[in-house]
């Protein structure tokens, strides 16, 4: 019997089954929250930002620029003491180069011996006004230059030169010619002479007048020094140069032995100066040492000198501060002769017979009195002092410093003043001869009992009488 089996399907084709979806539920998202700024923060950071800016603006002389009347008149008292005891002697490097005033002070009479004293780099005549005066009250006649660029001299010169600044400058000297000339000038010379100005305006915009810092040469400070002693008639001098003036008068010396009497050298250096000029180079560390008074004077007692009221520290500070002094110190201590050779200048020609006084600080480091001994050595002709003040004896030893160049000054022969007559200018000798030569001088002068002495009429036209007529 057969049996049937019915085979099951082990993979049974399973229907496709319809899968009901299941709901979705979208949770809505919360709406944006809406924060409106805080204005209490916004006038927090602008307040801030302003605080910030006027402290940067009034801090740091190279973002506040003053004029030269705003300067003065904010200088300290002691300064303006000192500049009110001043003359300004206009002075000139060059034809090529425009004037420009140096500033000196003198004390005593005229008839003696005339000293003159020059500061180092970062100095000025105001570091030497004890001293000045101490000589003056001895009997001496001291004078105090401030070296262009430093002090009260001149530390900038307005110069014309030939402008090449691009689109930009170009659109700026035309609108600097339209403000001198007016909007309608090259117009109204078309309608009067029919032709457009081009060759002037041409000119005009090409020469753009600029302010440039005083950066001289040793050659142009000796003839700097040369006119301001022809102008006050000191000639013979007793020269004192301290610090790094050496560097720059020395080669002047030597070619002028004439006019200089003897030489005193206060702490010299060579070819550097004892105030460190490189942070004035740094244009923020410059603005960090000038803008804040404690760096100034820390500056000071490391290098200069120990001992400084903080009066006489800020007014150093204030010199080198205004009226781009510190970059004009800079500019002249890079043309410093950093090989200028001590031993082989004492021997030059111009400085046989001359008389040579050094003065040395004996108490401010080993290492600077070895370099004292150094130049006795090389200069074995002269007299090597030493003194208890600082490398800036001016300001804590002046009676002491003062003292030594008097009795120095005292001991050699009285010099023999050089006078120069001045020459009588043409149209004042025409008259003088007219005058000799002319019918109405024909009289007797005696029977009037005076005399008429023209070459007084001379000098009293300049201003050193009473008139020409007395």
């Amino acid at each position: 019997m057969a049996i049937i089996t019915e085979e099951i399907d082990e993979n049974p084709r399973s229907k496709p089954t319809r899968e009901t979806p299941k709901p979705t539920h979208k949770t809505p998202k919360p709406p944006p929250t809406s924060t409106s700024p805080n204005p209490f923060s916004f006038w927090f950071y602008f307040t801030l930002s302003v605080s910030l800016a006027t402290f940067l603006f009034s801090s740091l002389p190279s973002l506040s620029s003053q004029d030269p009347k705003s300067w003065f008149l904010s200088l300290p008292t002691n300064l303006r003491h000192h500049y009110s005891k001043g003359r300004i002697i206009k002075v000139q490097t060059d034809a090529q180069h425009p004037p420009f005033e140096v500033f000196t002070v003198q004390e005593g009479a005229k008839a003696s011996e005339n000293v003159v004293i020059v500061h180092g780099l970062g100095s000025s005549s105001y570091a030497f006004r004890n001293v000045i005066q101490f000589l003056g009250s001895r009997g001496v006649h001291a004078v105090g230059v401030d070296l262009p660029g430093s002090g009260f001299s001149d530390k900038s010169v307005l110069v014309e030169e030939m402008g090449d600044g691009g689109v930009l400058g170009r659109f700026s000297e035309v609108y600097s010619l339209i403000q001198e000339k007016g909007f309608f000038w090259a117009f109204d010379h078309l309608v009067e002479t029919g032709q457009m100005p081009y060759e002037e305006i041409q000119i005009q915009v090409s020469k753009r007048k600029s302010v440039k810092v005083l950066e001289l040469g040793p050659e142009e400070m000796g003839r700097v020094l040369g006119q301001v002693i022809d102008s006050l008639g000191l000639a013979p001098v007793h020269l004192v140069l301290h610090d790094s003036a050496l560097g720059i008068y020395a080669n002047w010396v030597s070619e002028n032995s004439g006019v200089v009497r003897s030489v005193t050298l206060v702490d010299t250096m060579l070819g550097a100066s004892a105030f460190p000029l490189w942070p004035l180079g740094v244009p923020v560390v410059r603005e960090m040492v000038l803008g804040f008074e404690f760096v100034f004077a820390r500056l000071l007692n490391l290098c200069c000198v120990r001992k400084i009221p903080i009066s006489d520290v800020e007014a150093h500070r204030v010199l080198l501060k205004g009226r781009d002094g510190a970059r004009a110190v800079v500019g002249t201590g890079k043309k410093l002769n950093s090989s200028f050779d001590l031993q082989e200048w004492g021997d030059s020609e111009g400085l046989k017979g001359l008389p040579v006084q050094v003065l040395w600080s004996s108490g401010w480091s080993k290492e600077w009195s070895e370099g004292g001994r150094k130049v006795a050595d090389a200069l074995p002709h002269a007299t090597f002092i030493t003194h208890s003040g600082s490398r800036w004896p001016q300001e804590d030893a002046a009676d002491e410093l003062a003292e030594t160049i008097l009795r120095f000054v005292s001991s050699l022969p009285k010099s023999v003043r050089q006078v120069e007559e001045e020459p009588v200018p043409e149209h004042i000798q025409k008259m003088l001869d007219e005058a000799q030569g002319g019918d109405h001088h024909h009289h007797d002068h005696g029977a009037h009992g005076h005399a008429h002495d023209h070459s007084d009429g001379y000098m009293n036209a300049y201003g050193l009488g009473h008139g020409w007529a007395s």
